[in-house]
């Protein structure tokens, strides 16, 4: 078993979940800000958004999950300030950075759908990154397999996913991959993209899909009743993003077509 605390001094403890974590917020703020200069943005402005983006998706991911599993935490409320124990809920932390993306592109009239676009490719890589945190900590996993199935895995995962004498399937490891191809795929695609958007809304159809099936192998999921919350929502979002690039493709086709008459 890995130990969470990567360094300790004195009282202070490092963990490697903190670690990974702002591993991959600095990651995916490099890449964002070569994007947007690559397309006439300047990097200023990204720093200066992810200096809002960061705090208020870190709240909006606790928030959320604190929701969803507040009798856990009525008795010890101080409980919900320890984020380094885990609980942060994705679609929390989607809808705390986008409300502030979105308000500081408004004071600063940054196209929107550009910077969503832009933003997009590193949100995808930093999850994937960020999932190692879950490893890290024994969490987000799935529920239990053989020690035959989990043979065609490394042996630091076999470990790591050996829990109270158990092994549990290794659903950190599914969606670690699924959105490390996600983003490959939106790199790929963003010079092959139909309108300013195209990439954020493919972003969120392609993660949405892999979360819902990847959710069902999952035990600790949030639930409301006896539906996963986050089966629901990714459902919700694959019907939005959908929609919102069949409405893009064709308004785009349309323009397109305007344009060729003209000449």
């Amino acid at each position: 078993m890995i130990d969470p605390v990567a360094v300790k001094i004195g009282p202070l403890a490092i963990r490697w979940y903190g670690i990974i974590m702002a591993s991959a917020f600095l990651v995916g703020t490099w890449l964002a800000a070569r994007r947007a200069q690559q397309n006439g943005v300047a990097p200023d402005h990204i720093y200066s958004m992810i200096l809002w983006i960061i705090p208020c998706a870190i709240i909006g991911a606790r928030l959320y999950y604190v929701a969803f599993e507040w009798p856990a935490y009525r008795e010890n409320p101080l409980e919900v300030l320890a984020i380094w124990h885990g609980g942060l809920a994705i679609h929390g932390g989607l809808l705390g950075g986008t409300l502030a993306g979105l308000l500081y592109a408004r004071r600063h009239k940054l196209p929107p759908w550009l910077i969503a676009d832009i933003l997009a490719p590193s949100v995808i890589l930093g999850q994937a990154i960020g999932r190692w945190g879950n490893f890290i900590n024994q969490e987000a996993h799935g529920g239990p397999v053989s020690a035959e199935f989990m043979a065609r895995f490394p042996a630091f995962i076999r470990e790591q996913m050996y829990i109270g004498g158990q092994y549990y399937h290794p659903t950190f490891l599914y969606e670690s991959l699924w959105n490390l191809a996600i983003f490959l795929f939106l790199t790929w695609y963003w010079q092959r993209k139909r309108f300013t958007g195209e990439v954020a809304l493919l972003y969120l159809g392609l993660y949405s899909v892999g979360r819902f099936f990847i959710e069902g192998l999952r035990t600790d999921s949030l639930m409301l009743g006896p539906v996963r919350v986050a089966q629901l929502v990714s459902a919700i979002l694959i019907v939005l993003a959908a929609a919102g690039i069949g409405y893009g493709r064709r308004k785009a086709a349309r323009s397109k077509n305007l344009r060729l008459r003209r000449i």
